[in-house]
């Protein structure tokens, strides 16, 4: 990238605030009082993000009488779910090719679980008149080389072969640009109803106000410092107080895990975006953006790309960065190299969008696991249930993974819990300096591949074979 062209790009971040554009937001609801009692409950929720709302929500409905009680160490949503992109896809398992590799047997009926998964949300939008500008509009994976245009055809056509196309519609490079025009685009797959788009902080406070009206005691600035069984249930300890519960339901991802055995199994992977202005009807039109689809390229180290609701786009991705020995801080939020190099791949995709600027550039932290997708377990003789290791699809996956854990917590035999996915879990990660050369020399890799024509080097195809990777 030319010098020029490098300044010309950054100058568009110059009024970029370091803020996650979604939680910036004026109508934020307040936060629910700090736990500062002894309490109990049937059910006691660990984490406010879409993991913990859910579990809440659902055990609510599946008994209305059931007294359940959501711990949240910050605000609801001041983590990944309010920091994503706001792509809820139906896909249980990060997307349809880690599923067919990883589950050939149960591929079907994990589709079929996911396409219901997806239907329930929304039926939960419509429900509980959840307005976070929900928008069942499909998402396109776009090739931007040769090579991925060849590789998105023959994907397509396995698909065929296996009965899985159905919805899914290959798209020329005539017609992918029919759909939005980037000059780089060569080919594009579109996946016309397994995604929708919407505004993922306003699902999280939505969820809150649903469990809320519920009857969910929530308390809010409430960490959870321990947990310990209490007779026939279980004990959590919080800085001014404690709940005692006979089941709970873990749903704190990336942070550590209560259950210190299952903190091996995911890492955090750091991923960054941008917000533009709201584009004008002259720019939109430009890039001819009129169905409004999720779109994401087709490289290792891709980006995915969306508009809003006020038609700013995000643009995010690329950059996945693993800090060392596997910390979670505020200091990772933000990265303004990526910005940078965000910046221009965004008006390489765009060249008609020159002189648009960005408002907004955040980052945060992704509970990545080995196989890209959760897995599930119990502690403490089935008194306890977790959910972790969504991998960047947890704002539909999330759902899905809420009722695994009430399942596990009944001790029901259900479709969901003798599944392959769900009973068994991803290999977990080494320590250190394992982790961070292993994560760094497969980050290289990928980056290598990238420019070599999508040819995996030895270490990728070795990864590929152990059925280990990393991503975002």
């Amino acid at each position: 990238m030319a010098p020029s062209a490098m300044t010309r790009w950054t100058k568009s971040l110059s009024d970029a605030q370091p803020v996650p554009y979604w939680l910036d937001d004026p109508g934020r609801p307040r936060p629910e009082a700090a736990l500062t009692t002894a309490e109990t409950c049937d059910v006691l929720v660990v984490g406010g993000g879409y993991s913990g709302l859910w579990t809440a929500l659902l055990a609510k409905e599946r008994d209305p009488q059931r007294d359940v009680v959501l711990l949240e160490g910050r605000e609801v949503g001041w983590a990944a779910s309010g920091r994503n992109g706001g792509f809820c896809a139906a896909s249980l398992t990060h997307g349809l090719p880690n599923g067919l590799a990883r589950w050939p047997d149960e591929i079907h009926q994990l589709q079929e679980l996911g396409a219901r998964n997806l239907d329930e949300i929304e039926k939960a939008v419509a429900r509980y008149s959840l307005d976070c500008d929900f928008e069942r509009t499909g998402e396109i994976d776009v090739a931007t080389e040769t090579y991925q245009a060849w590789e998105l055809r023959d994907w397509y056509e396995e698909l065929e072969r296996q009965g899985l196309a159905d919805g899914v519609e290959f798209l020329d490079a005539d017609a992918v640009r029919e759909q939005v025009d980037s000059p780089t685009f060569r080919a594009g797959l579109y996946d016309r109803r397994g995604v929708a788009m919407l505004n993922p902080a306003k699902l999280v406070w939505g969820l809150k106000r649903a469990c809320l009206d519920l009857g969910v005691r929530i308390h809010e600035h409430t960490p959870a410092l321990t947990l310990k069984p209490y007779g026939a249930g279980m004990a959590v300890r919080t800085p001014y107080g404690q709940v005692r519960a006979r089941k709970v339901a873990l749903g704190t991802n990336i942070f550590p895990n209560l259950v210190r055995r299952v903190r091996a199994y995911t890492v955090p992977v750091y991923d960054y975006a941008l917000m533009t202005e709201p584009l004008s009807a002259g720019q939109l039109s430009s890039i001819g953006w009129k169905n409004r689809q999720g779109l994401g390229d087709s490289a290792n180290q891709f980006h995915y790309f969306r508009l809003s609701a006020d038609n700013r786009v995000l643009w995010g991705g690329y950059d996945a960065i693993y800090p060392y020995g596997g910390r979670v801080r505020a200091e990772y939020d933000d990265r303004p190299e990526t910005y940078a190099k965000l910046a221009g791949h965004f008006f390489t995709c765009f060249p008609q969008l020159e002189g648009v600027r960005f408002t907004h550039a955040w980052g945060g932290a992704i509970d990545t696991c080995s196989r890209f997708s959760a897995f599930f377990g119990t502690a403490h003789q089935g008194n306890v249930a977790y959910a972790a290791g969504f991998t960047g699809l947890g704002v539909g996956a999330t759902r899905f993974g809420a009722d695994v854990m009430l399942d596990l917590l009944a001790g029901e035999r259900t479709e969901r819990t003798q599944l392959e996915m769900v009973r068994k879990k991803p290999l977990p990660f080494p320590p250190e300096p394992f982790a961070w050369t292993g994560i760094a020399l497969t980050k290289w890799s990928l980056a290598r591949a990238d420019a070599h024509g999508g040819r995996r080097n030895l270490w990728l195809r070795t990864m590929d074979r152990l059925g280990l990777g990393f991503d975002s």
